[in-house]
């Protein structure tokens, strides 16, 4: 499995906005994308600027080209983007996943 993590900041009045864009754009686009296991929109306020870490699970890294493209290391951005980030990473990083808890509650 590869988590796949993406960061970015908007101004701190955007929060809100830029947090609902992206569970329409992003979250669902991710979660349609065969071989994704979960998308995760992690966000925190940094004073004026709220910064947002996209953090996403996929059964491969062939999954994840799947999404991204042959040039998988890029960001993948979304019309709007350019409207909310005063902050972004151009990159994506990528991590194998070598160990994890099993869910206590089973789900």
């Amino acid at each position: 499995m590869i988590a796949r993590t993406w960061r970015g900041a908007v101004a701190a009045e955007d929060g809100q906005a830029y947090a609902d864009y992206m569970q329409e754009t992003g979250v669902a686009g991710y979660a349609r994308i065969p071989g994704n296991r979960g998308v995760w929109m992690l966000r925190r306020e940094l004073g004026d600027k709220v910064e947002f870490l996209m953090f996403t699970l996929w059964d491969s890294l062939d999954a994840v080209k799947g999404f991204a493209g042959e040039d998988h290391e890029r960001a993948v951005f979304y019309p709007e983007d350019d409207r909310f980030l005063v902050e972004r990473d151009e990159e994506s990083h990528h991590f194998e996943v070598v160990g994890h808890a099993p869910d206590p509650g089973g789900a």
